[in-house]
């Protein structure tokens, strides 16, 4: 995601500065070209041959290096950069950014760059609490800066409380949701349905279904990498919700309903991509069911269908997506869904189809729409959310 970024990697003189080598192992192996600049105190906790290693460049601590080219390192550095970010960044240089001064490579560097600056400040709790630093984070928000909240537990110096820097994987998706996808989505509204639904027979029992929600989990991050504002209702998963969305979760048919009609006014996009179960127990039994001689009929009664109530309540210019899975027929059934429905398109697959059923991390997608259908060849769902979203935005335009 992150091929031809150029990504400066600022450390700083903290404990955690151990922390900043598998961040940027993390990025090389995205494809962004890492330069890592480091301040005087960050090389007595961890090597600059560290960072030369990880990522095949020269490490800059020294402005004044006779190694560099002809060039004016640091402004030549600032112009090809396309994102900073300073983890872990001490108090000091907080303070340092926040009020412009500029006395080593680093704060001269950045200093000079126009691009977007992340700095994720790591450092004693009563320090971070400090209501002067707490004032220079301010400053550096106002000035354009995101600053990436601190973990809290027990940090190095032995007190309990906010000041850990965050796990490399976190600030590698704060970098993601600022560089990795154009923000074509920016102050969008995305709605997104995923999981199946569980439907009690008693407390023990369900009824349920395959669905794992890796292709409506798959639209959430993408359409958060895109710029938008994602809500995500799901049913229950074992997935890791992606991070920067808002998750709700539900069990059953009737409170996806709920949560849906909820959310759906705001909503400019809707992706339902949920499983949801069409029938729910008539009757719900307090006590476990106990188990009889001979068979046993649980009377079923339909739960609502949230699409149809979707497609039945939309608000001008709302584009509504539904998804389709069957085992024959697909397209002609599909097509009669989206006619039903009143949505603006459905995305289809065949269960039997190698690589577009439940728990896989594929798709074979067949996007239809009132002007026909566009079908998709086998990709991973990420990439299929990818297209599904440019599909939806090309009918909020048409």
């Amino acid at each position: 995601m992150l091929q031809g970024k150029t990504v400066l990697l600022g450390v700083t003189g903290g404990i955690a500065a151990y922390k900043a080598a598998y961040l940027a192992s993390a990025l090389v192996k995205l494809h962004a070209n890492v330069e890592v600049v480091m301040t005087e105190h960050a090389t007595k906790f961890i090597a600059p041959l560290t960072f030369e290693q990880l990522t095949g460049r020269r490490c800059m601590v020294d402005t004044f290096d006779r190694n560099f080219s002809h060039q004016v390192e640091h402004i030549a550095l600032a112009d090809r950069t396309d994102l900073v970010i300073i983890a872990p960044a001490t108090a000091n240089v907080c303070a340092k950014l926040a009020h412009g001064l500029a006395d080593d490579m680093l704060t001269t560097t950045v200093l000079a760059c126009t691009c977007p600056k992340l700095i994720a400040p790591a450092m004693n709790t009563h320090m971070f609490e400090n209501p002067v630093t707490q004032d220079n984070l301010e400053t550096l928000r106002r000035y354009g800066w995101e600053v990436i909240a601190p973990a809290s537990g027990r940090l190095a110096c032995g007190a309990v409380g906010a000041g850990k820097l965050p796990e490399p994987d976190l600030l590698l998706q704060h970098i993601l949701r600022v560089l990795a996808l154009p923000h074509d989505l920016e102050s969008k509204r995305v709605l997104v349905t995923a999981g199946p639904t569980q439907e009690s027979l008693d407390p023990v029992r369900y009824l349920t279904n395959h669905s794992t929600g890796k292709m409506g989990y798959a639209i959430a991050r993408i359409a958060m990498l895109r710029g938008a504002q994602v809500t995500l209702i799901s049913g229950p998963t074992a997935i890791q919700p992606p991070p920067f969305v808002e998750v709700v979760p539900v069990v059953s048919a009737q409170d996806m309903f709920e949560a849906v009609a909820s959310h759906a006014p705001q909503a400019d996009f809707i992706f339902k991509a949920a499983a949801v179960a069409d029938y729910t127990p008539v009757g719900y039994s307090d006590d476990k069911v106990k188990k009889k001689d001979g068979d046993l009929s649980i009377p079923l009664k339909r739960t609502t269908d949230i699409l149809q109530y979707l497609g039945d309540h939309r608000r001008p210019g709302q584009v509504i997506c539904g998804f389709s899975m069957e085992t024959r027929d697909m397209v002609e059934n599909s097509t009669a869904k989206l006619t039903k429905k009143h949505v603006d398109m459905i995305c289809a697959n065949n269960l039997k189809v190698a690589g577009a059923g439940f728990g896989v991390d594929t798709n074979v997608l067949t996007l239809i729409t009132a002007n026909g259908c566009e079908e998709l060849p086998l990709m991973s769902k990420e990439k299929a959310a990818g297209r599904i979203l440019d599909r939806a935005m090309a009918l909020s335009h048409s």
